[in-house]
């Protein structure tokens, strides 16, 4: 059994990943550090885990755990390890964008291994510190990387990902009320968004040649959890010899599925999975990819990770049944 710690508490990355751990077979939550709720009870935030747990918000962090999860705003992270340092036998797990591009992925004597599984699941096994990818990333570099791996993205890929409400976190904002989310779509940070920077490591790490353009659209959804990803590119492959590809890539990969019917978004709201739908029409390969953003987008693919890093099963604690209806 190891000890575990969580860092920024109170938002929903953290609400799942208690979840998942007071569950977890081979793991015991040690603390759960939040500088606005010290002192106050879990499931005075994280209502949903009433009858769950008893554990109170710490307002000090134990350097000597086994594993620390940073659940912290982007950019905050680094401050969080300046000002709280852990022990150097404490494995990190980061789910900020701090340390997911190679040219910001060390922290003093600490490298941080990118954590996609299904890209780097040698180097997770051998890895001491995590950088945990961002939920549109995971969603369009699953939906990628089989063609990346035989350097068949040779034109631009136009990628159109809608979100739910989560995925902007719990802290309100205009753009997060019921009353402007409901009934409604939106579209930000057009062909600008954070995540195009890991999506192209992660490719050119396949493929060194990709030169082409990633043209990426987010939109915010009217609907609490989940990303739906549209990416279509010019192929000269055909649909079975696509499908045969990713199939290939995918086949030692748990929770990542290839579906032989269009998909919807209830398939995997509350799981780790991640489903692909391929579609041909002329020249256009037009894949299709789901995942729950704060499971396989955040949360989930953190527990996954750690479970890789102490010789796990990677699907332990994360079997988990869809909500469909």
């Amino acid at each position: 059994m190891i000890n575990v710690g969580i860092v920024g508490g109170t938002g929903y990355t953290a609400g799942e990943l208690i979840r998942l751990l007071i569950n977890h077979p081979k793991a015991k939550i040690d603390f759960v550090y939040s500088t606005s709720r010290a002192g106050d009870s879990i499931t005075a935030v994280h209502q949903d885990l009433l009858g769950e747990t008893d554990l109170i918000f710490s307002s000090e962090i134990n350097r000597d755990i086994d594993v620390l999860f940073l659940c912290t705003g982007h950019g905050n992270s680094t401050k969080v390890l300046n000002n709280s340092p852990v022990s150097q036998k404490t494995k990190i797990i980061d789910l900020s964008n701090d340390f997911r591009l190679k040219g910001d992925n060390k922290f003093d004597a600490r490298t941080f291994v990118y954590g996609l599984p299904e890209l780097q699941r040698s180097e997770i096994i051998k890895a001491d510190n995590i950088a945990n990818p961002g939920c549109f990333a995971t969603a369009i570099q699953l939906a990628l990387l089989p063609l990346a791996n035989v350097s068949a993205l040779k034109n631009d890929v136009h990628i159109h990902g809608i979100t739910g409400s989560t995925g902007a976190g719990s802290s309100l904002r205009e753009t997060t009320h019921f009353t402007w989310r409901d009934n409604n779509v939106s579209i930000y940070k057009a062909l600008d968004h954070q995540h195009i920077g890991e999506i192209e490591q992660s490719i050119k790490q396949l493929s060194s040649s990709f030169d082409s353009k990633l043209n990426f659209i987010p939109v915010r959804g009217n609907f609490a959890r989940g990303i739906f990803v549209s990416a279509y590119t010019q192929t000269d492959l055909s649909l079975d010899n696509a499908q045969s590809l990713y199939t290939e890539f995918y086949e030692d990969a748990p929770f990542v599925h290839i579906s032989t019917e269009p998909l919807y978004l209830k398939q995997i709201v509350n799981t780790n999975k991640c489903l692909l739908h391929l579609q041909k029409k002329d020249e256009q390969l037009l894949v299709s990819s789901i995942i729950d953003n704060l499971l396989k987008g955040a949360s989930g693919q953190a527990l996954q990770n750690m479970n890789l890093m102490f010789g796990w099963d990677e699907t332990t604690g994360l079997k988990l049944k869809p909500t469909h209806f």
